[in-house]
């Protein structure tokens, strides 16, 4: 079977799938927009490949034999299905998609870019669903390659090359305290700020050492931190319970009405949000879609 196939020329099979229809080389040839003599020439060509006639005169046209009788049925829905495993992508509709999607976030994520983005994404695709997976920066590209996740959002500068991305937007860290915080109701001065009890982020846990501290070693300086959780999630309920503080997002801030922000004395360095995602799906129809539904929910 392998070495008839190999031995086929496509235009061949669709030759004689017209041929079987028309019983007749003029029409077969205008059906097929060619010549009537190249439409003669490439039916002794399926003569010898079948070592069968297919065609013989008749006083209609031309009459197929048994073979070309068996050959019909199977080679009509061959041809089809070959037709709809090479045709383009139909544009996605997303009123009747059924896609799930696979997306690789942090919990600054979830609130950032998810919420955003869902409510019109439920909306204006009600048959699709979503799976947020926890980010794991170290298998960003593994996930995707394999297609253990179809996007991931993560940040310039911890993001692994070869993959396609996308900016979506910048971020900047203020410090954050609950709205009636004693000892904050102006700017504090340097000193102030490190006798502060500060929390701190430390996604690999455990941890009592960001970016922040980068910043204060090299004036000289340290902060008092108290407290060290594994993500954004409790900081704000942390804050507006007590009067501790910490360095966050200022989207976290204005996102959270028990919380306030103010000017640290010290400026740290802020990132940049990107999208990920594999060249392999790059030119998916859906995944088009949803990456532009989601930065049209970011820029709103």
């Amino acid at each position: 079977m392998d070495n008839f196939l190999r031995r086929i020329d496509l235009n061949l099979l669709v030759t004689l799938d017209a041929l079987l229809a028309e019983h007749h080389v003029t029409r077969a040839a205008e059906r097929l927009h060619l010549a009537q003599p190249t439409v003669s020439v490439q039916l002794a060509r399926l003569r010898e490949l079948f070592g069968d006639p297919l065609l013989l005169p008749g006083p209609r046209g031309m009459r197929p034999t048994a073979r070309a009788d068996e050959l019909r049925g199977p080679l009509r829905l061959a041809l089809q299905a070959l037709g709809q495993a090479v045709a383009p992508s139909a544009p996605f509709d997303p009123e009747g998609a059924t896609d799930t999607w696979r997306l690789s976030m942090s919990d600054y994520g979830e609130a950032n870019i998810l919420l955003p983005a869902l409510a019109d994404l439920r909306a204006a695709a009600p048959g699709t669903r979503l799976a947020i997976l926890d980010l794991q920066p170290p298998l960003i590209a593994r996930q995707l390659e394999q297609g253990e996740a179809d996007l991931v959002f993560h940040i310039v500068g911890e993001s692994p090359e070869g993959l396609r991305s996308r900016p979506l937007f910048k971020e900047r860290y203020v410090l954050a305290c609950r709205v009636d915080h004693p000892r904050l109701r102006r700017r504090p001065t340097l000193a102030q700020y490190c006798k502060l009890e500060h929390v701190v982020v430390s996604p690999d846990g455990g941890g009592f050492h960001g970016p922040t501290d980068t910043v204060l070693a090299k004036l000289g300086m340290t902060r008092h931190t108290a407290l060290s959780v594994p993500n954004f999630l409790i900081v704000g309920q942390v804050l507006a319970a007590t009067d501790m503080v910490a360095m966050m997002p200022s989207r976290l801030v204005r996102a959270n009405p028990a919380l306030r922000e103010v000017a640290p004395p010290v400026e740290v360095p802020g990132y940049e949000m990107l999208m990920l995602w594999h060249e392999r799906k790059h030119r998916d129809p859906g995944l088009q879609w949803l990456r532009e539904h989601i930065v049209a929910a970011i820029g709103r």
